[in-house]
């Protein structure tokens, strides 16, 4: 189960004895630019980009992967609260698939995740896409427990440093976080629908409503019976449509754009259609810079035409 912002435990230090932590704060570094309060976090960088970086803000670590739906609907939030955040503390991202080693040490076991590190050691945060409201509690919280740390803050600023005031968080756009977070995907999609109704075209709302469209058609679905059920009935679109659904929700990308590819390459009319629209929902519901995708929307441009 997900821990909410509540459940932050500043005493539940993840075990660091893989990786060296800072004996000492480090030389007092230059605050970061605007707009570089989010880092991308390999291996190499780990010690020096969060547990030294820690001795002076803290730093929230975001384990991400480009085929995570609920990671693209969390990392983009994120580093809008950290670019709010004026350095008042910085955003870490570490893609596991690139860095299998620095998640296994962490005992990453679901994404995503994210983990705290403060004054150099690494403390329990939260796992799943918690929505916008419950992320500004929870850095309040880990904004306080800076302060009483005595962290020095941004430059040697002071942890309490003036900040400018937070933009507020579109209604629609929490009402469909909230739902998430709850499982009532018909919520969420309606509330994504409100919020296109208002920003035709607006990207995040486009990747949710995709998402929680896929979550809802798949709630009581068994994947390898849905997948059987296709190889059954190759020419069935509703059978082959549900066992996409199911390889992307069990990582199996290629598998779902190939099965929903021939599909279009051999049908006809309506279904060639249906086949055709449903694979694009796929799209819209994953990474768009992910390789997989692009070669799918290729292919599908090569089957069409």
């Amino acid at each position: 189960m997900s821990m909410r912002p509540t459940d932050i435990n500043i005493a539940g230090a993840v075990d660091l004895s893989a990786l060296r932590a800072p004996a000492a704060p480090p030389p007092r570094e230059a605050p970061l630019a605007p707009g570089e309060n989010v880092l991308d976090v390999t291996e190499a960088t780990f010690e020096t980009e969060v547990l030294q970086r820690s001795m002076t803000v803290p730093v929230l670590v975001d384990f991400w992967a480009g085929w995570c739906g609920p990671c693209k609907q969390l990392s983009p939030v994120l580093e809008k609260l950290a670019a709010e955040g004026g350095g008042a503390w910085v955003l870490a991202k570490v893609d596991v698939d690139a860095n299998q080693a620095l998640a296994g040490q962490l005992q990453i076991q679901s994404i995503p995740t994210v983990l705290l590190a403060l004054g150099g050691r690494l403390i329990q945060g939260f796992t799943g896409a918690l929505p916008e409201r419950d992320l500004r509690a929870f850095l309040e919280q880990v904004l306080a427990a800076a302060q009483e740390a005595g962290l020095p803050g941004p430059g040697g600023a002071a942890p309490d440093a003036e900040q400018a005031p937070p933009v507020p968080a579109d209604p629609d756009l929490v009402a469909a976080e909230d739902a998430m977070a709850a499982g009532d995907y018909a919520a969420a999609v309606a509330a994504y629908d409100a919020l296109l109704d208002r920003k035709p075209g607006d990207a995040e709302a486009v990747a949710g409503k995709a998402w929680a469209a896929l979550l809802q058609r798949s709630a009581d679905a068994d994947p390898e019976a849905a997948i059987a059920a296709a190889e059954a009935a190759p020419d069935d679109v509703a059978a082959q449509t549900a066992a996409a659904d199911a390889e992307v929700l069990t990582e199996r990308i290629d598998d779902a754009i190939s099965r929903l590819v021939e599909l279009v390459r051999r049908s006809s009319g309506e279904d060639r259609d249906a086949a055709r629209v449903h694979l694009l929902g796929l799209f819209d519901a994953l990474d768009p810079e992910d390789p997989r995708i692009v070669t799918g929307r290729r292919a599908l441009s090569n089957a069409l035409f």
